[in-house]
């Protein structure tokens, strides 16, 4: 799948000047490796490339309401909707009010808490704030939609969805899942309610399909199992072709990924990750990881980057690229007046001492898998 995307990049290179502004997402976001694979790699590589040349798309990603803001975990996934916001695609975000209740076994070694629905409801209200702000502070771009998935299940029951949706799936490909196999090879075992989240994730696919015209997912890499059951489920229900994009995973030194699951969450609500506090993460930055980052998590053109690292080698004491990385990922999640506040927060406590140790500590992010 990674050659497909290569394949895509040497394709439009020589065509770069006059390269349509509806297939700069797909090339952009894989020069600078924030689209990693696709999916169904064996077709993916020139059908998705057309799509996308024939005219504005509907892409969708799906972020699970299991605590009430999201995190910086979820950055990439945001930022993979923007690419393609900014060309003119449509772009849907879809809280899942229903999916949270169930619980992607996903990357998981156990399954999750269950959430009451009330709990779930509060935790859509915050996830849809952060959304909506989020593409509030960034520039004008194609149509933004924001759905909860409870709204397509709360008239079905549980027999009338299996005997409809059910009998399209086959429990040999959906128990050879990854996700499936490393559960059911644990001690812990896996519950049906879990084993069941890829239908429903399929479905809501076919759903937007259906609704929406959506063809594209965005997803982490390991969401590959789930993409997968929504590619087969619409192929064999409607016979079209869609497809999936695959984001990394940002992982911390032990190689978890990022999350509140590992107690190593920053929020992207600032009652929860003041806007200080979230600029200090990405000023605190390794060398090794920060130029990786300002590929990942800004729109700065890549010509750009590479002189802010040419600075840096030069000055690294004054730490020119961790700057330039926190004041716009600040700016993109908080606005310009979060920014702002960081700064003017980072000033007082420099001036008054309270900062300046901090400043020089480093954050072990680890590598992006």
């Amino acid at each position: 799948m990674i050659h497909a995307l290569r394949s895509i990049s040497r394709l439009y290179r020589p065509l770069s000047r006059c390269l349509s502004s509806s297939i700069e997402p797909l090339v952009s976001g894989t020069r600078r490796g924030l689209f990693k694979d696709v999916f169904p790699a064996e077709t993916a590589r020139l059908q998705l490339s057309e799509l996308l040349s024939s005219g504005p798309q509907t892409v969708y990603c799906g972020f699970d309401p299991t605590a009430d803001s999201l995190h910086v975990g979820n950055l990439l996934a945001l930022l993979g909707l923007l690419h393609f916001h900014r060309a003119g695609h449509h772009v849907i975000a879809v809280v899942g009010g229903a999916t949270a209740q169930i619980g992607d076994p996903s990357g998981r070694n156990q399954e999750r808490e269950p959430l009451s629905p009330e709990r779930v409801e509060e935790n859509v209200l915050g996830i849809r704030d952060s959304l909506h702000r989020i593409f509030a502070n960034h520039e004008p771009g194609g149509r933004v939609t924001v759905l909860d998935n409870a709204a397509w299940y709360r008239q079905r029951s549980a027999v009338e969805f299996l005997a409809s949706v059910g009998r399209h799936f086959r429990m040999g490909t959906l128990l050879s899942r990854h996700s499936v196999q490393s559960r059911l090879s644990s001690a812990e075992g896996m519950s049906l309610t879990e084993f069941t989240y890829q239908v429903f994730q399929a479905y809501d696919f076919y759903y937007l399909n259906q609704k929406h015209g959506c063809k594209i997912q965005l997803g982490g890499t390991d969401q590959l199992g789930n993409l997968m059951s929504g590619h087969d489920f619409i192929h064999r229900t409607t016979g079209e072709d869609v497809f999936g994009i695959l984001l990394p995973l940002i992982t911390s030194t032990t190689g978890d990924k990022l999350g509140k699951s590992a107690g190593n969450a920053v929020w992207l609500n600032r009652a929860r990750t003041s806007p200080f506090e979230f600029y200090q993460y990405f000023v605190r930055q390794q060398d090794s990881n920060v130029e990786r980052f300002l590929k990942l998590f800004t729109f700065l053109p890549l010509p750009e980057i590479e002189h802010i690292m040419e600075q840096h080698a030069k000055e690294p004491e004054k730490r020119i690229p961790q700057k330039r990385l926190a004041a716009e990922v600040t700016k993109l999640v908080h606005g310009k007046e979060g920014l702002e506040s960081a700064k003017s927060h980072l000033q007082t406590g420099i001036k008054h001492g309270r900062h300046g140790r901090s400043l020089s500590r480093e954050v072990h992010s680890g590598p992006v898998s």
